[in-house]
């Protein structure tokens, strides 16, 4: 079997496609969503379920997920994990970027959406 594969069939995985299935149907509420990064950002992870597998995302609102970047988690923590520190410190850089570009007014989020036409590099 190939890596795609393989994890098309990991229980874990496919517990993450039924939690990003039931987003789509009922929205990013809080409660679907491990705690992650620091206390001043909106990093988050699934599943919120015992898993080795893990999902960074930025939940923006109840209607906006950004999804990022996951691996397997053989560390207590991401901070740990260089490969999932790096996911997790990428998606904070991105909302760093974001904040700063709403504050000068180039970016508007609402509750649906994130309107503007700016391309960001982190």
């Amino acid at each position: 079997m190939s890596e795609v594969e393989l994890l098309l069939v990991n229980p874990d995985f496919q517990a993450i496609m039924r939690f990003v299935e039931h987003i789509l149907s009922n929205g990013a509420l809080e409660r679907y969503f491990r705690r992650e990064g620091k206390m001043n950002d909106s990093v988050v992870a699934l599943p919120v379920l015992k898993s080795k597998l893990r999902l960074y995302c930025l939940r923006l609102t109840d209607r906006i997920l950004i999804l990022g970047n996951g691996d397997v988690k053989n560390s207590r923590t991401y901070e740990e994990d260089d490969a999932l520190q790096g996911y997790v410190i990428d998606l904070q850089k991105f909302e760093s970027l974001l904040k700063q570009e709403v504050s000068l007014g180039n970016v508007e989020i609402t509750e649906k959406e994130i309107l503007t036409d700016k391309t960001f590099k982190i």
